[in-house]
Parts: C-alpha cells; structure tokens; sequence
C-alpha cells in the first residue's frame, strides 16, 4: 500500500514542520508516516483526521488504492 501523505502535502506546498503547525500532529509522527518507518495502516484515526483537515482532504485520499480495470 502506498501512503500518499508526501505527495498530498508537497501538493499543497507545505512543508513538514509547516503541516505539523497547521494540524497540531508532531512533525517526527509526521515524517514517520511519510517515510513509513511507523506502519501508516496503524495510525490512530485521530491523527489521520487531524493531518486530513490541514491538507482540506479527506482520509481516505492519504490511502490511495489502485483499480483493476
């Protein structure tokens, strides 16, 4: 599974510690979800609510699937 949280908030032109400010997570949590040093699948949902408001997105678009067509 990739975790699209770097590329949302490289979208929106954040930087991390600035989307650390904005959602009130800690910017370590921040990067270790991003680089998934900290499994993004077991994230507590209120720190993925919190991280999806800052971003104006929604959980689910940090866990883009892919289809099969």
């Amino acid at each position: 599974m990739v975790f699209a949280l770097k590329d949302i908030r490289k979208q929106k032109h954040l930087s991390r510690r600035e989307l650390a400010e904005k959602s009130g997570v800690n910017e370590q949590t921040i990067r270790f979800l991003e680089e998934e040093i900290n499994d993004p699948t077991n994230a507590k949902l209120s720190t993925l609510v919190k991280i999806a408001s800052a971003l104006h997105c929604k959980v689910r678009d940090l866990y883009p699937c892919e289809k099969n067509i």
